[in-house]
């Protein structure tokens, strides 16, 4: 089986601004619009027995407001009435009320087990919708958007047994046959999990096609796919031509064979049978340079190895197989042209690394290469150790007041703590169902995910240090994941807002904003030209743009139910009022 390959993230260093300075708050009034909703949102709330905390995830922190990436500014709800309910906003001073685009045909209050009804909006002119039962519909709109009345037509409907909540959909056309991919989230009860929680998360990707059938065209389903993992993915989503799929996610996800096996036994393992092999390589350091030692196949010869440094990067290949034995992008940059390599007489190839960084200890080799195993000079670590003693304590409260005070865990700000440090994006493949590439995200913390084109893949955020970093997923590329836009500073700031529910940011990255459970909405807007002279008396400079933070207080203490971000107005979502937050970008 051919393995996955390790991938990194590209950071665009032009994107990133170290001199930013902070958000300047701005006591400028925010434009509020309030429309009240003729019958409350269907709001579902956990039961007794959805107590574990991808239940919370999953359905508790479910954003029960929809937006239409196809057609901006329009939002959709549905209401306790099963009416699928839309907003559409073209002059903020001329609002009219939410109206009825579509009837869930099912009575929601006949199922004691249901969840939140959920919608995807696929395409320009197709819809898919769940009712919280388990069944599934895909829905033909016809135009929708700038007040647009074509009624909404079923057609495709199928229950799929237990209750889902709807992750993501694509369409696409293969061999003149149109198809729709849907993704289905469930928190399943799992009997064999004696030790954890009791309960799976399933992922189903399942392909609907339309075909001939006795000479009439119908939409079947034509592929189902069911993936299991233990945690809720934070990101999860259908590449447009449906031939991969992308997840984001703190413990792994595994496709489930169809006679009923679990490949996530097996995957786990082949982790564990992949631990126990020899790895391809050790390596030692000092704080000037570094030893890789890699053995060699027998049949090698001298000729047929080569070696390639540059600044940043490393290259082992043998002349007869067509892949690179060890070749990624160094952890820090080496002087490439002091760097040498020999080979042993045990048929050994030794590299020999000069660092350009003096003193800078490496955790890794090669950045999300695991197939190493790092050798410490015990003398070595003796000596970290007590250059480091000076940073613990066995006191709970230690003096603050001595010469070398030493780190106390309970001054930690909440950015500084990250507990899900192992999380990873996969995209496996629709074909093979393998994992293709693999990126481990490590400290940088995923936050959001956003549609800045409806053709492509939502793009997510991760934070990356103290700012959050927008990442577009480009599946046909070689680059598969691209940096795009900065929010800086927002990694930090939204650590400190304890009572955060959601984070959304405009599809044309002018701003990013953060909605607390109740009543209040942080704006942060990119940094923008000033209109009048500002000087830093400080450092004695004249300040050319600036960086505002607003802060928007809703009329209401009932809780938030749903948050949309378009380029001109922030959509806020209670169980009985819509709210809508003029978000000018004119400085």
């Amino acid at each position: 089986m051919e393995a996955a390959a390790h991938c990194s993230l590209r950071v665009q260093r032009l994107l990133l601004d170290p001199k930013f300075e902070g958000y300047k708050l701005s006591l400028e009034p925010l434009a509020c619009y309030q429309v009240p909703l003729e019958s409350p949102v269907a709001e579902v709330r956990l039961r007794d027995e959805q107590y574990t905390l991808e239940h919370m995830r999953a359905f508790g922190m479910y954003n029960y407001l929809h937006l239409d990436s196809w057609h901006q500014d329009n939002v959709y709800y549905v209401d306790q009435l099963g009416r699928v309910m839309n907003l559409s906003v073209t002059l903020d001073t001329a609002l009219k009320k939410p109206r009825e685009v579509f009837r869930l045909p099912a009575d929601l209050t006949a199922c004691d087990d249901r969840l939140c009804a959920s919608m995807h909006f696929t395409s320009s002119t197709w819809v898919t919708l769940s009712d919280g039962t388990g069944r599934l519909y895909l829905i033909q709109t016809g135009k929708r958007g700038e007040g647009a009345c074509e009624k909404w037509e079923i057609s495709f409907n199928e229950d799929f047994g237990s209750p889902f909540v709807l992750v993501h959909s694509t369409s696409f056309v293969k061999s003149n046959l149109h198809s729709i991919s849907v993704l289905l989230l469930r928190v399943e009860k799992d009997e064999l999990d004696v030790h954890g929680s009791g309960f799976h998360v399933s992922l189903e990707w399942v392909t609907i096609s339309k075909v001939a059938k006795e000479g009439v065209q119908e939409y079947v389903v034509s592929k189902c796919q069911a993936l299991h993992g233990k945690s809720v993915p934070h990101y999860a989503a259908i590449e447009p031509s449906s031939d991969g799929l992308m997840v984001v996610s703190y413990k792994p996800f595994a496709f489930v064979k169809p006679n009923g096996e679990n490949e996530h036994e097996e995957s786990e393992k082949g982790l564990e049978d992949a631990k126990k092999k020899e790895p391809l390589y050790y390596w030692q350091q000092s704080e000037d340079n570094l030893t890789v030692t890699l053995r060699l196949p027998k049949e090698f010869t001298k000729e047929g190895v080569q070696v390639r440094f540059s600044p940043d990067t490393i290259s082992v290949a043998l002349k007869d197989l067509p892949l690179p034995l060890l070749e990624g992008s160094l952890y820090s940059s080496i002087d490439h042209e002091s760097s040498t390599w020999i080979i042993k007489e045990n048929n050994s190839l030794e590299i020999s690394l000069i660092k350009k960084e003096e003193g800078c200890m490496w955790p890794e080799l090669i950045i999300g290469d695991s197939r190493g195993e790092l050798i410490v000079d015990p003398a070595q670590s003796e000596a970290i150790a007590e250059r480091l003693m000076h940073l613990t304590s066995d006191e709970m409260n230690p003096d603050p007041t001595k010469e070398n005070p030493p780190c106390n865990a309970q001054e930690l700000e909440e950015c500084d703590i990250f507990l899900e440090d192992s999380t990873s994006l996969c995209r496996f493949d629709g074909n093979t169902l393998k994992v293709t590439h693999v990126v481990n995200l490590g400290s940088n913390q995923y936050l959001f995910s956003a549609v800045v084109d409806p053709k492509e893949m939502p793009c997510f955020c991760l934070r990356h240090d103290v700012d959050a970093l927008l990442w577009q997923p480009r599946p046909d590329r070689q680059d598969t994941w691209e940096h795009i836009s900065t929010f800086n500073a927002l990694g930090y700031v939204q650590a400190s807002k304890r009572d955060k529910k959601f984070m959304a940011c405009a599809p044309n990255q002018s701003y990013s904003a953060l909605c607390e459970c109740q009543r209040r909405v942080f704006i942060y807007r990119q940094p923008a030209p000033l209109s009048t002279v500002l000087y830093n008396r400080k450092e004695g400079r004249l300040i050319g743009q600036v960086a505002k933070q607003l802060v928007a207080t809703l009329e209401t203490h009932d809780p938030v139910l749903g948050f949309q971000a378009t380029n001109e107005r922030l959509f806020v979502l209670t169980a009985k009022i819509l709210f809508i937050i003029k978000v000018s970008t004119e400085n």
